[in-house]
């Protein structure tokens, strides 16, 4: 379960965003610039809010009245940027056994995560010579290979062309089916949300607006919703 009270002022835009979650599969959907990337950022400790506090299962991960700010490597949580953000010089299999090692976790989930992401080909491979869809796979990898106890999902197909959108899309869903590891995704694309939330928030310029079951949401938006995983 996630517990978020998070306000945040930039120079020209301010963030006052607060919700309680408990579904495995928690989406973020919104435009860009209400604040999706922002709450991700605070949950993993890469943004330090001006005032507010944020759980995780019950752990008090930030609170400013109270000067607790876990430090992000202490958090156990898997992020996967929307660029990826691999190392291009090493291979698929260095990049993936580097998840484990930054977090200190033995690697005894690595054969498991290849297989689900039909990664087995590729593991020699450089990431400088994979397709975008490909590369993207090898970041969600790289994040579950740590075992971590919540994922972080930033636009993770945006870029990708409609091919490649599918087959990472189809992944996430065997993940979600398999693994069952709580995930937290943001997405501004309806049919992305719509296939893998089971609770939506929707945010708007900084705030929440609404918060909805996943049948709510696609009835809102025009999807069929996905099948129970």
């Amino acid at each position: 379960m996630i517990e978020l009270d998070l306000h945040h002022e930039f120079a020209d835009f301010r963030i006052d965003i607060g919700f309680v979650a408990q579904s495995r599969c928690v989406a973020l959907f919104g435009d860009s610039g209400a604040g999706k990337s922002t709450v991700l950022d605070a949950i993993a400790g890469l943004l330090k809010p001006h005032g507010g506090r944020i759980t995780l299962d019950g752990q008090v991960l930030f609170d400013r009245a109270r000067g607790i700010d876990v430090a992000p490597a202490r958090r156990e949580i898997g992020y996967v940027f929307q660029d990826g953000r691999l190392f291009p010089h090493l291979s698929v299999r260095a990049n993936l056994l580097y998840g484990a090692r930054a977090r200190r976790r033995p690697a005894s989930e690595l054969d498991r995560i290849v297989a689900l992401l039909d990664l087995g080909n590729l593991l020699g491979r450089k990431v400088h010579n994979l397709s975008g869809g490909e590369r993207q796979r090898v970041a969600i990898g790289r994040a579950l290979v740590a075992q971590p106890r919540i994922l972080l999902l930033d636009e993770p197909m945006t870029g990708l062309h409609r091919e490649a959108r599918q087959q990472v899309l189809e992944h996430l869903r065997r993940l979600k089916r398999e693994l069952r590891v709580a995930t937290l995704l943001v997405s501004h694309l309806a049919d992305e949300v719509a296939a893998l939330a089971d609770e939506v928030i929707l945010l708007q310029g900084g705030s929440v607006t609404a918060q909805l079951a996943s049948a709510e949401f696609a009835a809102r938006v025009g999807h069929a919703p996905d099948a129970p995983g």
